[in-house]
């Protein structure tokens, strides 16, 4: 350890920085995918007539602020548990926040007509942002863990 590199212990090996990215990536995307399923389920029970708007892409503007809040929890969600999963690799977490962009560039596209301009901008605006964001919220707990075992 003269060069100042820590060492795995004996027959434990380290994951390539690679494997951790794409690990990573598909764990966001599993992640967000989950919370956004479940926190749309909840919006189908909380808010009245949304379950009828949904069926026909009709909705009001309270239900498109709130399937964009069930949007940025998903983001939220799979940036906190990306960056948690690839600790050491935050390439990861901007791996995933590049791939959620490319992967919904083109489900909006083809929903271009049936949600208004700024829907569709407030949506995959904020996919990276809130991405890192997630994320910077484990970076952020990991360094009061480590103040606080001073």
């Amino acid at each position: 350890m003269a060069n100042g590199a820590e060492n795995p212990p004996t027959g434990v090996t380290k994951m390539p920085n690679a494997v951790k990215i794409v690990v990573g990536v598909l764990i966001g995307f599993v992640v967000w995918f989950v919370a956004a399923t479940l926190a749309n389920l909840v919006l189908r029970g909380a808010v009245h007539g949304y379950v009828e708007a949904e069926a026909v892409m009709n909705f009001t503007l309270p239900m498109l602020l709130a399937r964009l809040g069930v949007g940025a929890l998903g983001s939220l969600a799979a940036g906190l548990v990306c960056a948690l999963s690839a600790r050491s690799t935050p390439s990861a977490v901007k791996a995933l926040a590049i791939a959620l962009v490319l992967f919904f560039v083109p489900v909006h596209y083809s929903l271009w007509a049936q949600f208004p301009l700024w829907y569709h901008a407030a949506f995959l605006l904020s996919l990276s942002p809130l991405v890192w964001l997630g994320a910077k919220v484990l970076r952020s707990i990991g360094s009061e863990d480590a103040a606080s075992a001073d």
